[in-house]
This record gives C-alpha cells, sequence and structure tokens, in this order.
C-alpha cells in the first residue's frame, strides 16, 4: 500500500517559492554597448531589459512598461540594439519605443493603435519589424520603421517571420507561410536583393519544398543560410556553387517549434563552421562544428540552450540544467571558463533535487518519450502526476523546474511527457500528431502510467494528469475516454476544439483542422474527441484555473465545462483570475494555483 503524502521538512519548499523560482529570460542580444537581455520576473509580471555592462548588470526598462511583443498572441523578438540605445515593444499598447543607454525615458517611434509589431531587427537607422494589422481581417506584413516613415517589404502571405538583412544590407531575407500551414508544417524561405538604383528587386523563394524552414542568417560573406526540416531534422543548410544544400549536422533537430518569434538556436561562423545547440534524447546540447566536421561541446553540464549569441571572446546563451533554473552564461571561446551573469541561483540543494530520468516507452505501435522524476523521501510506491505541455507541438525539457520540485518533494513522483507530435524529435514525431489529437497524445499519457507502475516506480491507482492549455484537453480527453486518473487539473485548457476554432486568433485559425479535421467533413471525429460533449462519462475530480483575458481558450469554455461536471454530481472546482491572459505571469496567481492543485490531489487521496 502507498500512503498519502504528507508535509515533512522537504515540503517546506513552498509555492511561493518555487514561483519565485520562475524567473526566465529571452532574446540574448550582444553589441557594441555590451550584452542586453530580457528578463521576466513573477514577482511583478513584467519583463524588463536588462544591459551587462563593465562587468555589471542594471535595468533599462522603467516602471510602467514592459518589453513584450503579442505579435500571433505569442510575441518573441520584442527588442533589438541600436547605437546607444535600445529599441522595444511595449507591451500595454504594442508600439515600438526607443530608449537611450543613459537612462533616459523611453521614446515612442510608432503611434499605430491598431498595429501590434515583433522580430526587430536593426539595420541602418531602420527598424526591420513583423507588422500585425487589426482591422475588419487580421494582416501581417514585413515593414521598416524610421524617423516616423514606414516602408513595406513584403506583403501578400499570411504569416511572417525572421527577417533579416545581408551585413552589406544589399539583400533582405525572411520565413514566410500561408494559411492552413503552421511554421513547423510548411514554410517557405525568401529573398529579395537591392537594385542599382537601391530600391528592392524582384522577391525570389530560396527554398520552400514540403518543408519547415526557421532563423535565415547571413554570415559576413553575405552567404544565406536556415533551417530546414527537409532531411527528417531541422539542421543547417546553405547556399553553395549556386545551389542550396544541407550542410553536415547531427540527426537532431537544432530547434523547437517556432511558436514565438526571434528564436536563435545556431549561428554561421562562415568557413569556420557554425555554432549550434540541438537534442540528443531530449538533452541539450552545446558546440561549434568546424569546418572538418571536429565539434568542441560547451557547458555539458546544462541540458538546454536557448537565444544564442557570441563575441570575439566569448558565446553567450540562456542556459538551464537539471540543478539550475535559467540563466545568462558567458562561455569563453576556448571553452575553458564558464560564467553565470544572471540567474541561475540555488533553488535546492543539490542532494534535495529530483533529477530527470529519460525514459522511451511503448504506446499503441510506436514509442512515446518523456522524463521521470522521482518522488523525494519516499518510503513507498508514490502516487504519480503526469505533467502535459501545452502547444501541443511544443516540448518538456530536462532541466529544473521549481513547479516539478514542488511536487517532488511533497511524495509526489512526476512523469513530464513529450508525447507524440512534440518537437525535438524529428518531423516524423513531430507529425504524428496530425488528424490524431486527442487520441495518441492521450494514449501515450495514459501508456506512461502502465509503464512507470510496471517498472515499479509508482502506484498507479494514484495517478494525477495536469496540463496546460492543450495540454488541459489532453488532460480532460484523458479523464472522459480512459479510466486510468484518480482526478487532474486543467489550467486554462481546452474543451471544446469547435468553439475553440470559432474564436481562436489567426496564428491558430487553421491549426485545429490539422489536429482533428475539418469541423463540417470530420464533424463525427469532432464530436468524438470533444470533452465537454462527454462530460457525463468523467467519474474523476477536476480543478480548474482559467484566466478571464484569455483570448486563445476563452474563460467561456472553462465555464462550461466546470457546470457540466457539476451538474452531473462531479467533485469541479474552478478557480478564475481577472487579469490574466493564456498562461499566468502574476506570482501571487501561480502560487495559488499551484497550491490549490496540490490541496485538491491531497483531499482526492484522502478521500
Amino acid at each position: 500500500m502507498s500512503a498519502t503524502p504528507v508535509s515533512s521538512p522537504a515540503a517546506e519548499f513552498s509555492a511561493t517559492q518555487a514561483v519565485a523560482a520562475g524567473t526566465d529570460f529571452a532574446e540574448l542580444k550582444v553589441g557594441e554597448q555590451g550584452l542586453f537581455w530580457n528578463e521576466f520576473r513573477p514577482a511583478d509580471g513584467a519583463c524588463r531589459i536588462w544591459h551587462w555592462h563593465q562587468q555589471q548588470a542594471h535595468c533599462l526598462t522603467p516602471d510602467g512598461f514592459s518589453a513584450r511583443s503579442r505579435v500571433y498572441e505569442y510575441g518573441g523578438g520584442s527588442f533589438c540594439l541600436a547605437p546607444q540605445a535600445v529599441v522595444f515593444v511595449n507591451e500595454k499598447d504594442q508600439q515600438v519605443y526607443s530608449q537611450a543607454l543613459d537612462g533616459s525615458p523611453p521614446q515612442a517611434l510608432t503611434a499605430a493603435s491598431e498595429c501590434r509589431y515583433g522580430d526587430l531587427q536593426w539595420h541602418d537607422g531602420q527598424v526591420l519589424a513583423v507588422e500585425e494589422r487589426h482591422g475588419e481581417c487580421v494582416e501581417h506584413r514585413l515593414v521598416t520603421l524610421a524617423a516616423g516613415m514606414r516602408q513595406v517589404l513584403a506583403e501578400g502571405a499570411d504569416f511572417y517571420a525572421s527577417p533579416v538583412l545581408s551585413p552589406d544590407g544589399q539583400r533582405l531575407a525572411w520565413i514566410e507561410w500561408d494559411r492552413p500551414a503552421q511554421p513547423w508544417t510548411l514554410t517557405r524561405l525568401m529573398s529579395r536583393a537591392r537594385q542599382a538604383d537601391g530600391h528592392w528587386g524582384p522577391t525570389h523563394c530560396v527554398a520552400g519544398q514540403d518543408e519547415s524552414l526557421q532563423q535565415p542568417r547571413f554570415d559576413t560573406d553575405g552567404r544565406l543560410y536556415c533551417l530546414s526540416d527537409r532531411n527528417g531534422f531541422w539542421q543547417p543548410w546553405g547556399e553553395f556553387d549556386g545551389g542550396w544544400q544541407a550542410i553536415p549536422a547531427e540527426a537532431a533537430d537544432h530547434a523547437a517549434a517556432p511558436w514565438q518569434l526571434g528564436a536563435c538556436t545556431w549561428l554561421p561562423l562562415g568557413p569556420q563552421g557554425y555554432l549550434a545547440t540541438w537534442f540528443d534524447n531530449g538533452f541539450g546540447k552545446l558546440a561549434i562544428r568546424s569546418e572538418d566536421q571536429d565539434l568542441q561541446v560547451f557547458a555539458e553540464d546544462y541540458t538546454r540552450f536557448r537565444s544564442l549569441a557570441m563575441d570575439a571572446q566569448h558565446l553567450y546563451a540562456i542556459a538551464a540544467s537539471p540543478t539550475r533554473p535559467p540563466a545568462i552564461l558567458a562561455i569563453a571561446r576556448d571553452g575553458q571558463r564558464s560564467r553565470i551573469l544572471a540567474g541561475g541561483g540555488e533553488v535546492l540543494p543539490a542532494e534535495r533535487i529530483s533529477y530527470p530520468q529519460p525514459i522511451s516507452y511503448p504506446s499503441g505501435d510506436a514509442l512515446a518519450h518523456g522524463f521521470f522524476y522521482p518522488a523525494m523521501d519516499s518510503q513507498h510506491t508514490p502516487p504519480l502526476v503526469v505533467f502535459i505541455h501545452g502547444g501541443p507541438t511544443s516540448a518538456c525539457y530536462p532541466v529544473l523546474d521549481a513547479r516539478i520540485q514542488y511536487w517532488t518533494q511533497r511524495g509526489f513522483a512526476v512523469a513530464d511527457l513529450n508525447y507524440r507530435g512534440s518537437s525535438g524529435y524529428g518531423r516524423a514525431y513531430r507529425q504524428a500528431l496530425h488528424l490524431r489529437w486527442g487520441e495518441i497524445d492521450v494514449q501515450d499519457a495514459c501508456a506512461a502510467v502502465a509503464f512507470l507502475a510496471g517498472q515499479g516506480l509508482i502506484d498507479a491507482d494514484k495517478a494525477f494528469i495536469r496540463g496546460g492549455s492543450a495540454g488541459g484537453y489532453t488532460t480532460l480527453c484523458a479523464l472522459a475516454f480512459h479510466d486510468v486518473f484518480r482526478a487532474g487539473a486543467s489550467l486554462y485548457g481546452v474543451s471544446d476544439p469547435i468553439a475553440l476554432g470559432k474564436a481562436t486568433h489567426k496564428f491558430e485559425g487553421d491549426y485545429l483542422d490539422w489536429l482533428i479535421g475539418d469541423p463540417q467533413q470530420d464533424a463525427e471525429r469532432y464530436r468524438q474527441r470533444t470533452p465537454l460533449l462527454h462530460a457525463e462519462r468523467i467519474k474523476a475530480p477536476v480543478i480548474f484555473f482559467q484566466g478571464e483575458l484569455d483570448a486563445v481558450v476563452v474563460p467561456e469554455q472553462t465555464r462550461s465545462m466546470l457546470e457540466a461536471l457539476k451538474a452531473n454530481g462531479i467533485e469541479a472546482v474552478g478557480h478564475f483570475y481577472p487579469e490574466e491572459r493564456h498562461g499566468f505571469r502574476k506570482a501571487q496567481n501561480l502560487a495559488h494555483a499551484l497550491e490549490e492543485e496540490w490541496r485538491f490531489y491531497c483531499r482526492v487521496l484522502a478521500g
């Protein structure tokens, strides 16, 4: 028999402490004035730009501002570097501002209230950006902004990303795609060159043959490169001898699915090779691959790397490990020394941390992947919490997640799953979710319980499932269509895909057609996979957490599911947060949700 988790000295790691450890970083950039990054702290919910200069870091963003784009709702590319200034998108009004490094107040560069901006790049006095204009319909373009002037560089496609200019300013490249494609299914790499009169010439498609392309780059000689999954993984390709060719690389994804703009997981070094990070069985690696194919590996204690940058002396990355939360890492180019510039502080003593163990297990006719975290101090076979990530075309990583440690400190084991459809394991694995959402992801979640119980690692009769957004949908489907879990938690989760399709934003406007099918032609499939229509089949208690400002999964969905369960006599609890959007950001709400979820499971176990 297993025991109900109870408070212990280990459980003194509180929800508030777990949330406080949730400081994160994004968009690391290096320039003549030093190193810059965007830092999110749950304490105030703002994103602030920090400047590392002369061995010190100081915050540039004043109170009342937050550097965060909302293009495509998920944002990214919220700032760029200009001479003696940073240029950023302000979260509240989505306008572009310039702020001098001397600390003077930000100055607005745009005043188009109907527009949002993201993926900012600076070149020769101009800001290059993705523009999202909201009118009768939502339109996207590539534009330049300078001194009150706006110039359209590309329009006509449904979506744009990753605009980049060659060092001499003579070539422009970008990624574009059209509905119903998503950026991880089918995109095009486009290019334009300047003509003799200084105007841009015709648009040329460089690549885009049943592949997903991302992160175009120019080297110092003006040669164009990009990541393509044409050969099964997102790997570097480039222009050579008049053709578009694959560059020798590890047989692994060198990037995650591009949900946000502004990612940088590789940098070409011209004839010297390239700097890149890639996934090896879910674990991140960082290395320079030289022209002769030698690998110089860096920071082997870390297991995830993002937002790479470099100068003459150092490589820089946002890095995390199983024992450290995200940190700004400076690595000497010779690989002999690494230094943490920000973040990465101790959350728990090393001996108190539950370490991720990679698992690959049978599910249906395939293998699924994930990470298992043993319960701490458990003298019995522990209960299990299955974590389902959002997306669903996203991933979880083997890094210190204070939320997971919160559970393991309280006697729960955790399975953090990269079910089929997750990124990081190649195109075929990612594409496996096509038309099968609500089926194989659920199958993988249930199979994980059977696998871990078969290993004697958990008590299969005391398994819980939880997830946010798309992970909430998988959670509700698992509870409705399988009798595996004792209870579940849905954080801003999808309960009605049809309603989601009617209310969702342009970026995901056709995503459900890819995940499930055409709402009219495949109406029966939707009916079979809609938890709200099968609420009577849910016999396990459920707790819901929802932001009232959520534009992705609107609050009415959660209220409908909550009311349906209560009407059926099922224990169901809902918590609604007036100022939260899709994904909570305020520390008090994050802590409240975490602790309430734990208390909910404890009540279920005690009952």
